[in-house]
């Protein structure tokens, strides 16, 4: 299987990514065969930045072209680059490949140390492979300070050295930086490939798959966690009940608690699944003695409670997180809402919960829907100013009830 089969709906993306990767592997041949030879008109550059909206598949795309740039297969020259088969492209998709290092942060920025880290890491020429890759997924959670050290690297690029930055927007990024990237852009995949890639590649049923794929609107990363993860579902239908349950002040308080409680269980059965695991591992190479319990060696505490700081970090960025997949939600069921008021003829994205739009929509004027959506609009972002969580959900959830 070609790595560009999972690039869901970005046919356009693939043929661009696939034609630099035929000219990367026509240069480092010629470079082998001629190090003196000079690059001649070519379509690959040293810093590509993979814009588009959430669930698009930025980071997807940016492995794939990493895969291909590493890719040794013998036919390459013939089928084109990114088999998804040999050991440059396996490793590279997989995360293992020694010249590809993908940077993906759990928290809420990425640092001037931890970018200094990259851009050291840039300067070396490829151990085996063919290029020396840098897939940084977060390129808008770079600091300013962060940014600067960033542009230095990009502008003055290392030999055989390529940047791909990930962002939803190409404005989530300095300009500077931006300016010296290549873009592309990414769009939403459509409903049906979204279902068919779960069918396919996940082993959903489809009509599960299609259910899933259309109530996120094409959001690949959002329909596979619903469709394979039977408590986030749960988590998602009691959002969808919020609209019903604010016809007092008291449904409002009530429902924002349950909301911020939802969002904190849902980083809590993150935690469960990531945190364990790294404590194991980060105990087993400090030498600790076997056992949950064992001791860990002298001097080595300190890197333990680096590891737990880190892991609240995550923690809190998780929680806010879910909870903008929960307000993100709760947007799509007053959509929903406002095309049945304005007699729109679409289906619902929301169909599971078609007797809650019918109630809403024929209780309400579309004038109260929209103040609704800007409502959603506006709690998201007081999140982003970092208001309390629990107050600006209330906020919300108040001019919920008063539209």
């Amino acid at each position: 299987m070609a790595v560009w089969e999972d690039l869901v709906g970005q046919e356009r993306v693939s043929e661009q990514l696939a034609a630099a990767a035929r000219d990367a592997d026509a240069y480092v041949t010629a470079a082998a065969a001629d190090p003196l030879a000079e690059a001649g008109a070519s379509r690959m550059t040293h810093a590509w930045l993979f814009t588009g909206p959430p669930g698009s598949g930025r980071a997807t795309a940016a492995r794939a072209f990493a895969a291909a740039l590493q890719c040794v297969s013998p036919d390459r020259a013939v089928s084109g680059p990114g088999c998804g088969f040999c050991d440059g492209c396996h490793t590279s998709l997989v995360g293992t490949h020694a010249d590809v290092e993908i940077v993906r942060t759990d928290l809420l920025s990425i640092g001037v140390k931890e970018t200094r880290d990259l851009v050291r890491r840039a300067q070396l020429s490829p151990a085996g492979g063919r290029w020396q890759v840098i897939v940084l997924e977060d390129a808008d959670r770079l600091t300013e300070g962060a940014g600067n050290v960033l542009l230095k690297a990009v502008e003055e690029p290392a030999p055989r050295t390529v940047w791909l930055l990930c962002a939803p927007s190409l404005e989530d990024v300095l300009p500077t930086i931006r300016s010296r990237c290549r873009s592309l852009t990414l769009r939403t995949p459509p409903v049906d490939a979204v279902a068919e890639v779960l069918v396919r590649r996940d082993g959903i049923e489809p009509e599960l798959a299609a259910q899933m794929a259309r109530a996120t609107q094409g959001h690949i990363g959002r329909a596979r966690r619903l469709a394979t993860d039977e408590r986030a579902r749960a988590r998602r239908a009691a959002v969808l009940k919020l609209p019903l349950r604010v016809a007092d002040l008291g449904g409002c308080l009530k429902a924002a608690q349950e909301l911020i409680d939802a969002a904190a269980e849902d980083a809590k059965q993150v935690a469960e699944e990531v945190d364990t695991k790294e404590t194991e591992e980060l105990r087993a190479a400090l030498g600790a003695a076997s056992g949950s319990g064992g001791r860990l060696p002298r001097g080595t505490a300190g890197v333990m409670k680096e590891l737990q700081d880190r892991q609240k970090r995550r923690a809190t960025r998780t929680q806010r997180d879910s909870l903008d997949l929960a307000l993100t939600d709760l947007a799509g069921f007053y959509r929903d809402v406002l095309a049945m008021q304005l007699g729109a003829g679409v289906q619902p994205a929301n169909t599971d919960v078609y007797d809650g739009l019918q109630r809403v929509a024929s209780s309400s004027r579309p004038e109260q829907t929209l103040r609704r959506i800007e409502a959603i609009v506006a709690c998201r972002e007081a999140l982003d100013r970092n208001v309390a969580p629990l107050l600006a959900v209330e906020a919300m959830t108040v001019a919920l009830r008063a539209g």
